[in-house]
C-alpha cells in the first residue's frame, strides 16, 4: 500500500488554514496546458524486486576502467579507517555547533582540521570550509573586493575553467570587472599578470599547479600585487602542498583548495570540500565558520565559534556570504586522512604521484607525433600532451578498451582540440602506464 503521511482530516485542516476549499483549487492558477498529463509512475514493487532492479542499473556503470582523468579531481587511495571512523553516528548526525557546551567534540574536530590545513598552506587562519574549490575561489575574490573596495579581478586563464565559469556566474550581477590573462602553452604568463595589476584591481587569482598541471613560483607576482594594494589569491592542490613552496612562503593573502583529494571519494560529483585559509589581515572577511580554542574560568580547554557574530549565518543582509556551508563531515574525513598519512605519508604520496606522472610523460612523448604542450615547464602529477589526432578520438577508442586516457582540453580551450590532460596518482601503476602508452601508440600508428 502507498505511504501517504497526511490523512483526509490533515488535508482538510491544512486547506482551512490556507483558505482553499480543495486541493484542486489550490493549483487552479496552473493552466491545464501546463499540467502533467501523466506522472508515468510504475506500480509498486516488493523490496526484493526493487533491489534487483537497482543492482541491474548499477551493473551498467563502468567501474573497472583504468583512469588517467584528473582535471582537479583525483582518485587517491583512502585508508579504510577513514570510512570506519567517519561513519560513526555521532559524527554524521552532529548538528551545527551553535551551543558550545553541547558541541565540544564537533568544535574540536573543526579546530584540528583548521590547524591541519593552515599547516599545509602556510597561512594563519582557516574556516570550516565552503561547498567546493570553485565556490572557495569566488569567496576569496569577494573577500578581496570587500577588503580593498575595488571592483576589478585579474584571473589567469590557466586557473581551472570550471572554477572560472563558477566565478563568472556568481559575479554576473555584482558589477565586477573580470580580466582574464591568456595562458602561454599551458603556463601562467607572469609578466602579463603583473602588467594587468593597477589601482582598480582588487585581486589577482592564480592556481598552482594550474589546470594544465604546470608549476609556478608566484612570489614576485604577489610582491608586485602587495605593492599596489592588490590581494593575492591562489588555488592549490592539497596533496602536492606537502612538497611544493607554500602559498604563505610565496606571500599569498588567501589560499583556497578543493579538498576532495584528502579522504573524499569520487562520488559522481561530490560532496566536496572548499578549503579556505588566509592571513591575519584578511580574517575578518572570511566567510563560513571558524573555531577558536580558549579556556574556561577553571582553566579547562574549550572550543567556540569565534570572530563572527551569529548574524553571519542567519541574517542575509549581515553576512559576508550567503553560500557558505559548514561541511564539517567532509572536513572531518580530510582531517582523518591527513592524520592517518601523517606528514611523511602525505609527502611520499605526492612524490609517488609525481614520479608516475613523469614516467607517463616520458613513455607517451616517446610516441611519434606526441609532445608536451608546455615543453620543458615543470609539472606535478598532471601534464598536457598534444596528439596528431583530435583528443576525443583517442578518448573514445581507448575508453572502449577499458582505459580513460585523460581530459580533452579542447572542451574549454579553443585551439587545443588535439590536447589531452593526463593525471597520475599513487593508484596508477607503472604497468598501467605502459599498457596505456602501447595502446596509444597502436591507435596513432
Amino acid at each position: 500500500m502507498p505511504y501517504v503521511p497526511h490523512t483526509p482530516e490533515d488535508i482538510r485542516r491544512m486547506l482551512g488554514v490556507i483558505g482553499a476549499p480543495s486541493v484542486a483549487a489550490l493549483f487552479a492558477e496552473i493552466g491545464p496546458e501546463m499540467r502533467p498529463k501523466s506522472f508515468d509512475v510504475p506500480d509498486g514493487k516488493s523490496e526484493m524486486a526493487v533491489l534487483a532492479q537497482l543492482e541491474d542499473l548499477a551493473r551498467k556503470n563502468a567501474v573497472n576502467h583504468v583512469s588517467f582523468l584528473g582535471a582537479g579531481f583525483y582518485d587517491h587511495h583512502i585508508p579504510a579507517a577513514v570510512d570506519a571512523l567517519s561513519m560513526r553516528s555521532e559524527f554524521y548526525t552532529a548538528y551545527t555547533p551553535y551551543q558550545p557546551e553541547a558541541s565540544q567534540g564537533t568544535l574540536q574536530a573543526i579546530f584540528e582540521y583548521q590547524t591541519a590545513v593552515t599547516r599545509l598552506t602556510g597561512l594563519t587562519f582557516a574556516n570550516a570550509s565552503v561547498y567546493d574549490g570553485g565556490s572557495a575561489l569566488f569567496e576569496a575574490a569577494m573577500m578581496a573586493v570587500r577588503h580593498t573596495d575595488r571592483r576589478k579581478l585579474v584571473v589567469c586563464e590557466a586557473v581551472s575553467p570550471i572554477y572560472r565559469v563558477m566565478l563568472g556566474s556568481y559575479t554576473a550581477n555584482l558589477n565586477l570587472e573580470l580580466v582574464t590573462i591568456a595562458h602561454k602553452d599551458g603556463c601562467c604568463d607572469l609578466a602579463a599578470l603583473t602588467a594587468a595589476l593597477d589601482d582598480d584591481t582588487a585581486a589577482v587569482l592564480v592556481q598552482n599547479p594550474n589546470f594544465f598541471g604546470t608549476l609556478s613560483d608566484f612570489t614576485a607576482l604577489f610582491a608586485a600585487a602587495k605593492a599596489k594594494g592588490v590581494v593575492s589569491v591562489i588555488s592549490v592542490y592539497p596533496v602536492l602542498q606537502s612538497v611544493l613552496k607554500s602559498p604563505g612562503e610565496m606571500g599569498a593573502d588567501v589560499a583556497v583548495a578543493e579538498g576532495q583529494s584528502l579522504g573524499l571519494p569520487l562520488s559522481f560529483g561530490g560532496p566536496y570540500l572548499g578549503i579556505m585559509t588566509c592571513t591575519r589581515d584578511m580574517v575578518r572577511q572570511m566567510p563560513g565558520r571558524m573555531v577558536g580554542r580558549t579556556v574556561d574560568t577553571k582553566g579547562r580547554t574549550g572550543y567556540v565559534l569565534t570572530l563572527q557574530a551569529r548574524e553571519q549565518h542567519i541574517r542575509r543582509q549581515k553576512a559576508t556570504s550567503n553560500i557558505c556551508s559548514n561541511q564539517a563531515l567532509c572536513a572531518l574525513r580530510s582531517l582523518m586522512h591527513l592524520c592517518l598519512l601523517g606528514e611523511e605519508g602525505l609527502r611520499r604520496t605526492a612524490e609517488i604521484c609525481m614520479e608516475r606522472a613523469h614516467y607517463a610523460a616520458e613513455r607517451l612523448t616517446a610516441i611519434d607525433g606526441v609532445g608536451l604542450l608546455s615543453g620543458s615547464a615543470p609539472f606535478g602529477n598532471e601534464f598536457a600532451i598534444t596528439l596528431p589526432v583530435n583528443a576525443y578520438q583517442a578518448i573514445d577508442k581507448l575508453t572502449n578498451r577499458g582505459f580513460v586516457p585523460g581530459f580533452p582540453l579542447g572542451r574549454y580551450y579553443p585551439g587545443l582540440e588535439n590536447a589531452l590532460l593526463v593525471a597520475c596518482t599513487e593508484k596508477t601503476s607503472t604497468e598501467q602506464i605502459g599498457v596505456f602508452a602501447e595502446m596509444l601508440r597502436g591507435l596513432l600508428a
